[in-house]
């Protein structure tokens, strides 16, 4: 974890699903924990379903947007997402990588960062992470409240 990036701009990149709906990171409003992913990675595997209590658990204060940097786009996320029955997360793709450029250049995943209310980087967590733990939520809400 760390905080090295605090301050940063959350990017106005435009992210899509499969139905071809779009998402325009740089216009979100309130806090958003954004999680880059893929198929592949096993610990983005694993921090799926661990992503989606925690949207639950934060409900109406942190919107939490997980963006797959899957080259195959929806033809392997549209399946896993069905598999995975996923309650509060959105199929989000970025097939060309622009998150991972930004932010990751050399591919680590899973990434997580934490944006505030104003658009303005608070962390990041490389690697996996226990975020369906009583302390994830805790580490959020702290470090808003924080700003």
């Amino acid at each position: 974890m760390t905080r090295q990036f605090a301050g940063a701009p959350i990017p106005a990149i435009t992210v899509t699903d499969a139905a071809g709906q779009s998402l325009d990171l740089g216009a979100q409003e309130g806090p958003v924990l954004l999680n880059l992913w893929a198929t592949w990675c096993a610990p983005c595997v694993k921090e799926m379903p661990q992503l989606d209590a925690l949207a639950a658990a934060l409900d109406g204060e942190v919107r939490v947007i997980t963006v797959s940097q899957d080259l195959r786009g929806a033809e392997v996320v549209t399946p896993f997402f069905a598999k995975g029955g996923y309650q509060r997360l959105e199929p989000w793709l970025d097939p060309e990588t622009a998150l991972s450029a930004q932010f990751t250049p050399e591919g680590a995943l899973p990434l997580t960062i934490l944006f505030d209310a104003s658009g303005k980087e608070v962390l990041r967590v490389a690697g996996g992470y226990a975020w369906d733990s009583a302390e994830a939520a805790a580490l959020i809400r702290e470090s808003l409240s924080a700003q």
